[in-house]
């Protein structure tokens, strides 16, 4: 799932999925007024909004986008124009996985056009599906940058045939062209990925991804939405924009990760996997660090409950 904006309706709006031809519009209407918009094959769009030499690419989804409030589009829409950068989404309408010859033709015109490099720095950004797609077609734009959140190096069965999500796409020819993800970053000079290594099929796909400009970033316990618990956590606009700053290190991730000491959700997850493993001496240090900062009303009746059962020894 890509990084959204999600605004709660407000009272008598419906939040239901808005009409495909409708969203269809609004994005061809955006793509005409600001730049372009280019419709490939059946099932993939392209909205390209013209701004400064910073581009960035995304990779959405027609889906998610119908199930947002009228009007509202993926965050990086709106961060880019906040910041004047150049983007370029490439929508799919379903599990496409991009494996369409109609999208090759599409990225080959743009590398004829030379369109790359009309800017200064290009950014790759994607999550899940479209985390596949950024690597794999970043071989495109050679000095870029590429941003994946719990990315796949392939579907191909007989690569990853360990990975039994996704079955239908498995069927998807990924041994054409931009096929296998890991290869087609040769010509980028940056790649990150961010995956939580306790799941064990991404941490997988993301150890397929081992050249010299690979950086591995961790989010341990996020589960498998990351890109939603780093929205939530206020920190995924920052990952993005460090990305196209060209200012994102590990150390710099290691800042923004420590907000997950303010996030509940964590919190909750890495204080079962305590309780789960039987060390009550650090579940016990656990909520003690939370009450200290924060209001946390079920860390302090758990607290409370070891030191009644004599199991919260201080570490």
């Amino acid at each position: 799932m890509p990084y959204i904006d999600e605004k709660k309706p407000s009272a008598g709006e419906s939040d239901s999925m808005h009409g495909r031809d409708d969203v269809l519009l609004l994005l061809r209407n955006m793509g005409e007024e600001l730049g372009s918009f280019d419709t490939i094959g059946t099932s993939h769009w392209a909205v390209f909004n013209e701004d400064g030499p910073t581009l960035v690419i995304s990779f959405d989804r027609l889906e998610d986008i119908q199930a947002l409030e009228p009007g509202t589009m993926p965050g990086i829409f709106g961060q880019a124009t906040q910041n004047g950068w150049s983007h370029l989404s490439l929508l799919s309408e379903g599990d496409s996985w991009y494996r369409d010859p109609h999208v090759y033709a599409y990225i080959d015109q743009l590398v004829d056009e030379c369109f790359f490099d009309e800017f200064d720095r290009v950014v790759f950004v994607g999550t899940g599906m479209g985390a596949y797609a950024a690597a794999a077609f970043s071989v495109a734009a050679p000095g870029c940058t590429v941003l994946t959140l719990q990315p796949r190096a392939t579907l191909d069965p007989q690569v990853a045939g360990w990975d039994t999500r996704s079955r239908k796409a498995r069927r998807l020819n990924f041994n054409d062209r931009y096929g296998y993800a890991p290869d087609m970053t040769e010509g980028a000079t940056q790649v990150f990925t961010v995956h939580d290594p306790y799941s064990r099929l991404d941490a997988m796909h993301a150890a397929l991804f081992r050249k010299p400009w690979v950086t591995a970033l961790k989010t341990p316990l996020l589960g498998d939405d990351v890109a939603t618990n780093l929205a939530e956590m206020g920190i995924l606009p920052k990952l993005i924009k460090s990305a196209c700053d060209g200012r994102l290190t590990p150390h710099y991730f290691n800042q923004l990760w420590r907000e997950r000491r303010n996030y509940g959700p964590y919190l909750r997850r890495i204080l079962r996997a305590c309780t789960l493993a039987k060390q009550p001496g650090r579940e016990a240090m656990i909520c003690r660090s939370v009450t200290q900062r924060l209001r946390a009303p079920v860390f302090r009746k758990h607290l409370e409950k070891l030191e009644k059962n004599g199991s919260a020894e201080k570490t």
